[in-house]
Order: structure tokens, then sequence, then C-alpha cells
């Protein structure tokens, strides 16, 4: 036991920050298009020059570098769209160093992994807490070859951190990559060009609390008229008075529009971006706003009425409903998806699999427990070694997009989530709690009994369930059972509580009134009857043996 790590305490998860909802923009004339493109590529330029501005300045940057490059911007187009172009590459470059340090900590495990194995010998198996040695002298040797290739990378890494330097790329690194893919991407040349222009072109503006309509860059009106704020290079573009240009599409938002028409008639900050699907030949608008944090439920408020357990995993959500002494009630639940095919199919399965899960938490009133799961340490090929498929499994397990969505989905319901610890939880479930919830009409999992431990620890139990006693003969030799109630929990040496009625065929009602009597039951110094009926009895023998006599 000493090789266990600390569990860390459950907290409720609380609830999103920010509210995106989105509209496509139809009936778009092809002056529309084209304005829209010359804005865009205009100002996605800038953006370029600008983020290349800030990833120079390293860790050099001030307030003072801000406003300088914020004033060169606002000649070649406007204060406004100045300041949404400086603070997106703010943004970016924060994106970059915190992928910059997950990929510093990949390295680290995969070093200390091959460094490991190297120390060991040929063929040594590992163990449940270490790897062993490799299998082949080859196998040792190639790995020795890529421990200095990870060193290299590693140590020009950590050069680049220190001295805040950060690798971005506007339109995405995996899109340039394609470029050399064509045919393996079923992607033309031109098809390409298209989608790389509308990634770097910059259609977005920060929304701005006492404006008109929360917006003075991109303004949507409560019946859906669009106009935007020419930059002043395109200032001969505007089919508006002062320099706005006004397009032919409306848009109503579906979801969340009564919410978004509050928000701009009361002209509160809203942000927008406009973007264009080039293999759908569509233009969409994004509406986004921030919304207050919600004031999470006491965690002892969530455990009140006891929870459901959920246990992720690649093709299904395993749950089980627990009581508030964490005892499984009813059967298990199995919710699955489906994360083969386009990316919209695998979100529309994740979201289908939450929406049947919640609903059936709401429906009884309990909260939901999941594991804090974090795969990024993981998925490095060098802590699984050959096992290939066990490391797809894992990086296909959609983690962070299952919790951000439940944890949006669920605060519009009102539904509090319980985040715990995920160590041992699978390991522990299976050993505790597979076998006594296994039935001859119904075989448990080991997920479903992962799903169980995971409410227990949410609930505050131990994972563990409570043995029997030891037998009377072998208490002093097998010791007391292993899981029980702590010496300063009231009521620990009290009796059972009597169930009123018979507890077998053959017993009347009302029979064995005084079991909670410690004097009536047959021990060393305890009366087995009553005062009186003992005396009756004594009267009885004496009677009798007088009568022999």
């Amino acid at each position: 036991m000493g090789g266990l790590r600390e569990v860390a305490a459950s907290y409720v998860v609380p609830g999103p920050s920010g509210v995106a909802i989105r509209d496509r923009l139809k009936a778009l004339t092809a002056e529309d298009e084209q304005a829209l493109r010359l804005v865009g590529d205009h100002l996605g330029t800038l953006a370029s020059r600008d983020l290349k501005a800030r990833c120079a300045a390293a860790l050099d940057h001030d307030s003072e570098r801000w406003a300088k490059r914020k004033r060169t911007l606002t000649d070649e187009a406007s204060s406004r769209w100045a300041g949404s172009i400086t603070k997106a590459s703010h943004d970016q470059w924060a994106l970059a160093r915190r992928g910059q340090l997950a990929h510093i900590q990949s390295l680290e495990a995969g070093v200390r992994t091959i460094t490991h194995r190297l120390s060991r010998p040929i063929g040594e198996k590992g163990t449940k807490n270490a790897p062993g040695g490799y299998r082949s002298r080859q196998e040792w040797f190639a790995k020795s070859r890529r421990l200095h290739v990870l060193s290299d990378r590693l140590e020009r890494e950590q050069a680049d951190r220190a001295a805040g330097r950060v690798h971005v790329v506007r339109g995405g690194k995996r899109l340039l990559h394609t470029r050399h893919h064509l045919d393996a991407a079923g992607m033309t040349g031109t098809a390409w060009r298209q989608r790389w222009q509308a990634q770097r072109r910059f259609l977005a503006a920060d929304g701005e609390s006492g404006k008109r309509f929360g917006n003075e860059t991109i303004r949507v009106t409560p019946d859906g008229e669009v106009s935007i704020k020419l930059p002043a290079p395109l200032a001969h573009l505007a089919n508006a008075p002062h320099g706005r240009y006004v397009l032919a599409s409306r848009v109503a938002f579906a979801h969340r529009g009564e919410q978004w028409r509050d928000r701009i008639t009361a002209n509160r900050a809203v942000a927008y971006r406009i973007h264009e699907d080039t293999a759908r030949g569509r233009w969409y608008l994004t509406a986004s706003w921030t919304v207050p944090p919600v004031q999470t439920v006491p965690l002892a408020t969530a455990r009140a009425r006891g929870l459901v357990g959920v246990d992720t995993n690649a093709d299904h959500l395993a749950a089980w409903r627990l009581d508030e002494h964490g005892n499984p009630v009813g059967a298990p639940l199995r919710f699955g998806y489906d994360l083969s095919g386009t990316a919209d199919h695998r979100d529309a399965q994740v979201r289908h699999a939450l929406i049947r899960l919640l609903h059936f938490a709401r429906r009884h009133g309990l909260a939901i427990a999941v594991e804090d799961l974090d795969f990024t340490a993981e998925t490095t090929r060098e802590k699984h070694g050959r096992r290939k498929r066990f490391r797809n499994l894992i990086s296909g397990m959609p983690v962070s997009k299952l919790r951000a969505r439940l944890a949006s989905m669920a605060a519009e319901l009102g539904i509090p989530i319980v985040a715990v610890d995920p160590a041992y939880t699978s390991r522990w479930g299976a050993q505790h709690w597979q076998k006594p919830l296994t039935t001859k009409n119904r075989k448990t999992t080991r997920h479903d009994a992962a799903a169980v431990a995971i409410g227990r620890r949410a609930l505050g139990h131990p994972i563990r369930r409570r043995t029997a006693p030891p037998h009377d003969d072998q208490s002093d030799r097998r010791g007391h059972r292993t899981a029980q109630a702590r010496p300063v929990a009231p009521g620990r040496e009290g009796t059972r509580p009597r169930i009123p009625g018979p507890r077998t065929r053959c017993a009347a009602p009302g029979h064995g009134a005084n079991v909670g009597d410690q004097c009536a039951q047959h021990r060393s110094g305890h009366a087995a009857e009553p005062v009186q009926l003992m005396l009756s009895l004594q009267e009885r023998w004496r009677t009798a043996r007088r009568a022999e006599e």
C-alpha cells in the first residue's frame, strides 16, 4: 500500500462562463460575399503582422508595446478593429505557451520512461508500478537512439520556453501540412487554397457594453440585420451611412435567441465572428458573450439524495445509481455512442448520450459523479510501448469534449456535477463490487463496478465493501473487518434496529420483541428470561424434586 498515491478530494464542477450561438447567413449576394472576403483578407493581413510582432516581443512585452501596436493598426483599420486584433494575438500567444508546456511535459515523460527501461536488464518483466526492460537487444538499441532524439527536442523546447519563443501558424499547422498530402486528404490544390485563405481571414469583433446593440464593429439588430464597420482603406465599399456595409441576409438565432435579444436590447456586450465554410459554400455568424459564474451547490447538498456514478469509456458511458449511503440502487445503466465517421457525427453521438444521462438524473433528482480525467500523459508511445491498440483506445476517448459538454448541459438543467479523483477506481471497483453485484440474471462488467466506485468516492465513502466479521474462534488470528465504523461514529456499539413483522415464514408477528435487550440474551452474567419467570421455574423444579423423593 505504500506505493499508492494520495487521492485528491472531490469537488463540485463550476458551470460554464460563456455562451456561443451560431446561425447561417443565408441569401447573401455576390457583392456581399466579395465584400466579406476583401474585409477579411485585409484584416487577416494585419492580424498576421500583429501576431508576428507579439511573438517577437516574447517575455519583454508590456503595456507600452501593446499601445504602440494598437496605434499602428488603427491607421490601417480603426481603433475597434485594432483592439480586437491585438487581443486575439495575445490569446493566440498564450495558447501557444500552454501547448508548449504540455509538449515539454510529454517529452519529459518519454525521456523518463526510456531511461528507466534502458537501465533494466533485457527481457525483464515489468510490474504494476514500473515497466521492465526491453524485449531484445535490437529494441534496446533503437530506443537508445530515440532517447537522444527526444532529449534534443526537450532541450530545444526548454530553451524556447525560457526565451519566450513560440511557434504559431495562422490557419493551422495541420492544414499547412495537408498541402503536401492533397491526395491522402482528398483535396485539390484550388480547394486547399480556398480553405487556407478562409482560415486566415479575420472577421471577429469584441462587444462593448453601453454601445448600440452591444457592438459597434459588427452590429446585429433585434430584427436580424447585420452590418459591418468597414476599415478605412475599404470605406468605398460602404452601402450605408457612416462607412458601414449592410448584408442582405437576416439572422434569427433559434437557440438562445431570447437571451441574445434581451442582451442587445439592453445594449450589453456581444462578440461576433463571421467565417466561411468553403466545403459547403456557406457563411456563418457566431455570437458569444460571458455569463456570471453560477454559484455551485455545496458538496453536502449534492450528496444529500445520492447520485449517479458515471464511468467514461471509448464507446459508452457506464452508470449506476447510488443512494446516500453508497449502496447501488436498481440495475446498471449504459449510454452508448459511436465515435466513427465525421466530426459532426461524433459530436452528435456524444451529445445524445449525455442528454439521456441528464434526463435520468433529472427525473430522479440526483447529482452526477464523473472522473476528473486527463489523458495528456497517458497517450505517450513510451509509456505503453507496443500496445498500439490500447494507445489508440485511450486517444479516442472524448474526455475533454464530453466533460465540457456535460458541465454546460448540466448547468442548464440545474444538475450538480461532482468530479472525483480517478485513481484506482477501475481496479478497486472490479475487486470489491463486480462479483457481489453479479447475479444469475445479470452480468456486471468492470465498467459498471467502476461506476459504483466513482459514486462511492463522490459520496465520501470508501470504495471497499463492509465485509463480514470473523468467526468467534478466529477473531484473534483474522483480526477485525476491513471496513467498519470509526471509533467516533455515534451508535457503533448499539444494537441494530428491530424491523417490524416476521423475519421468516414460521415466525409470528411481534416475535423477538426483546431482541435489542442485552439482558434477554444467553450470555454470562445476564438472565435469559425475566426475574418473575425465573422464580416460577425454580419453584416448579423444587416441587418436582420433592415429589420424586
